[in-house]
């Protein structure tokens, strides 16, 4: 059977963490002598210990990320694939260039020592410990907030692809993932009172909502330096 797990970090050159739960703990055979006293092994100190070491080994890497493929369709206009998702009440856009997958919601474990008001604590991940961040603490966004209407809502995890690994971001609401014509994008500087300003790449209307579109680059960096 082939591994899907994600990997804890990008680079394979650094020692691999011992991930003892997926072998003899909850998710392997459960022989681990120690489940008697923790029951569970994200109470056990192997765990917060391997999800230190995750967020130590966390790089702030700077460099230019490149832009997310633009496509030409059949109106002659290009499009760039784009996330369209909600924090609160306001409704963003992510280049899916830096997008791995849209994931149900997952128990966050919050750790001792939290070093920055973003980290929100680690998520498993397919076996996988990842580090998990409040969009809205980044952003600078109100939290909480609902949409109008009777349609179901259901919360997501956005898990992006990030130089020093995975990253897991949970968001209010996934709309989907649209071709936003390049040529309807506003540029950010132009709109006043603009959510998420320091982080937006421009602004588009669509669908009769006002989308901030997100710089992944400058976010990724923001998310890296919220573990260092």
């Amino acid at each position: 059977m082939a591994d899907n797990r994600l990997p804890l970090i990008a680079s394979d050159q650094l020692p691999a963490v011992d991930d003892c739960w997926n072998r003899i703990g909850v998710h392997g055979d459960k022989s681990c002598e120690r489940l008697e006293n923790h029951v569970h092994c994200r109470n056990c100190e192997v765990h917060a210990a391997a999800a230190t070491l995750l967020l130590d080994r966390y790089a702030l890497v700077r460099e230019e990320i490149a832009a997310a493929p633009v496509e030409e369709e059949e109106d002659g206009r290009e499009r760039r694939s784009t996330l369209v998702f909600r924090m609160g009440e306001q409704w963003l856009g992510l280049a899916t260039r830096s997008l791995v997958e849209v994931a149900s919601i997952n128990p966050i474990h919050s750790l001792p020592h939290q070093r920055s008001l973003a980290l929100l604590g680690v998520t498993n991940v397919r076996g996988a410990l990842v580090a998990c961040l409040s969009l809205s603490e980044l952003l600078g966004l109100e939290k909480g907030g609902q949409v109008n209407g009777e349609r179901r809502v259901v919360p997501r995890m956005l898990i992006l692809a990030s130089q020093g690994g995975p990253l897991v971001a949970p968001v209010d609401e996934v709309d989907g993932i649209h071709g936003i014509p390049v040529d309807a994008v506003i540029d950010p500087g132009r709109t006043p009172d603009l959510a998420a300003r320091q982080f937006a790449s421009g602004v588009v209307q669509w669908r009769g909502r006002s989308i901030t579109l997100l710089d992944e680059s400058l976010l990724l960096q923001a998310m890296a330096r919220s573990l260092a």
